[in-house]
């Protein structure tokens, strides 16, 4: 078997390295759309978590998610919200079971919760020297199935990055 050129040898060697070096080196940037989502699912969990009409332990409970309502103005679809608010409930350390719930769906049973939400636009965009800010209003809602009283509801209001969305 022929050994290959020392100098082809030490260019394949040197190439390698650069290529494993350029891979550990600059790691993965998170989509800026899925990280914006993310964190308005986190702050929503949070506020849940907190409801004092929520029992404890909440390990104990079922929250059934209606569909979202999302402000079309707003470019995030009802499925990215939905998906990003199941992730964050999910996450939640002895954090109640999440089941996604159709509005048609009927249910029962005193540890069952359904969670509406609503995302809205809540203002105009505002124009920055680098990008634009898109105000919103998240309004949490928790009921019991089949009921039409709230029982719990808050507003979350912030901003996300228009370029990232």
């Amino acid at each position: 078997m022929k050994r290959p050129h020392p100098r082809l040898a030490g260019l394949l060697a040197l190439a390698s390295l650069v290529l494993l070096a350029g891979c550990a080196g600059s790691p993965e940037r998170p989509d800026p759309v899925r990280q914006a989502l993310f964190n308005l699912g986190e702050r929503a969990a949070e506020r849940v978590m907190a409801a004092p009409t929520l029992p404890r332990p909440a390990g104990d409970q079922v929250l059934l998610l209606a569909n979202p309502e999302v402000n079309a103005g707003l470019g995030i679809g009802e499925a990215r919200f939905r998906e990003s608010l199941v992730r964050a409930l999910l996450a939640v350390g002895d954090g109640p079971q999440v089941l996604d719930w159709g509005d048609g769906l009927s249910a029962g049973g005193d540890n069952q919760w359904r969670l509406e939400s609503r995302l809205v636009a809540d203002g105009p965009r505002l124009s920055l020297s680098d990008r634009e800010l898109l105000p919103y209003r998240l309004t949490l809602t928790l009921r019991r199935p089949g009921e039409e009283r709230a029982l719990w509801e808050e507003s979350l209001q912030g901003a996300l990055d228009a370029t990232a969305l």
